[in-house]
């Protein structure tokens, strides 16, 4: 006996691919008062096609959630750190790592009282660039070096794959052991090197000095403090080269160490002094050489009259560098200015030739 051929339904309409079976009213118990003349029981006649449908609506909602949850991770983030890495897909922990310490890939390793603090503020604005907190000391003191690698890791920010951690310690650059000990942590790192005309650089570093000197001991007013030109130059007029602020400017006795152990290519020389006058110049060619798309810009600076040098913007605050940085120098004999950059002017050749830039620092 041949099956029965389903009943047509008038305004009843068989969708393709699926197969409806039309029960008898008989067949079931209907709710009082219902109008319906028929009841559909449906079968899929495609299953790949159903699963396939089913997949995707499954993918779609599995996607949804990494994205909610994803930007919720980036939202309690950015409440901590200033500046956060953009958000990605997260499908799990492994493709997505969480924000950790790292080893640093770029140093400034120098000079002291060139500006290095102000150029690690400045450099922070870009998003893609964590900074360490304070002066770690690692490389430069053997308490701190033998403490190995791990804890110098510790005292690194938390940042993400893709940022660049850097810290800051002046005393690296004059110190014979640190080249050696910071290849063999990365062969290769970048390294930044910040300058200014030695005279300058020597007149801060005295200033600061005096400084620390009057904060440690009140006492002092009883026992003046010696003058800049007392401490630079004898009696006799010849120039008191084992003043140290006088030493550390002597750029040249330091660089060839830097260069026996690291090619010239991975170490840029920022002028300090150019730092100053137009910070953000100086910073599109760290930009560059770290490899970093341009973001920061003129207006992320803005010229503090009463301070007297630029203060730092971004999106959300302006901040000048602490009281301390930009303190006025005392008034130096022009005489003694002119005899010490006469005096420099031979070594400022050298140091021209080692690092092929000349900074065009005056003689005179």
């Amino acid at each position: 006996m041949s099956p029965a051929k389903p009943e047509t339904r008038k305004g009843c309409v068989r969708a393709p691919h699926f197969d409806i079976l039309w029960l008898p009213r008989a067949a079931i118990k209907s709710v009082e008062g219902d109008p319906s003349d028929c009841v559909v029981v449906v079968g899929v006649s495609r299953p790949k096609m159903a699963l396939t449908v089913l997949t995707i609506m499954l993918l779609s909602l599995f996607l949804t959630f990494h994205l909610i949850y994803d930007s919720a991770l980036y939202s309690l983030h950015a409440k901590n750190v200033e500046h956060p890495r953009p958000p990605i897909l997260l499908l799990s922990r492994r493709l997505y790592p969480s924000a950790a310490s790292r080893l640093p890939q770029a140093i400034i390793m120098g000079v002291r009282k060139c500006g290095t603090r102000a150029l690690l503020e400045m450099l922070y604005l870009h998003p893609m660039i964590q900074k360490a907190a304070g002066e770690v000391h690692f490389f430069d003191r053997d308490d701190n070096y033998y403490k190995g690698l791990e804890w110098y890791r510790m005292q690194m920010p938390r940042s993400y794959p893709g940022q660049i951690t850097i810290e800051k310690s002046p005393s690296y650059f004059v110190t014979p052991e640190v080249p050696e000990r910071i290849r063999a942590m990365n062969a290769s790192v970048k390294l930044l090197l910040i300058v200014r005309e030695p005279v300058t650089r020597a007149i801060s570093d005295y200033t600061q000095l005096r400084a620390n000197a009057a904060t440690a001991s009140p006492s002092m007013s009883t026992s003046p403090t010696k003058s800049f030109e007392q401490l630079a130059l004898f009696s006799n007029g010849s120039i008191n080269e084992a003043y140290r602020p006088l030493a550390i400017s002597l750029y040249h006795n330091y660089m060839h160490r830097w260069l026996e152990v690291f090619p010239r290519e991975q170490i840029l020389i920022v002028n300090g002094d150019l730092l100053i006058e137009d910070p953000v110049s100086q910073l599109q060619k760290i930009e560059r050489f770290l490899g970093l798309e341009p973001r920061i810009s003129t207006e992320n600076f803005y010229f503090n009259e009463t301070k007297g040098f630029y203060c730092l913007r971004n999106e959300t605050s302006d901040r000048c560098l602490r009281e301390t940085k930009g303190r006025k120098h005392p008034r130096v004999d022009a005489l003694v200015v002119s005899r010490l950059r006469k005096y420099y002017g031979e070594h400022n050749q050298r140091f021209y030739e080692l690092v092929g830039e000349d900074l065009g620092w005056p003689e005179e």
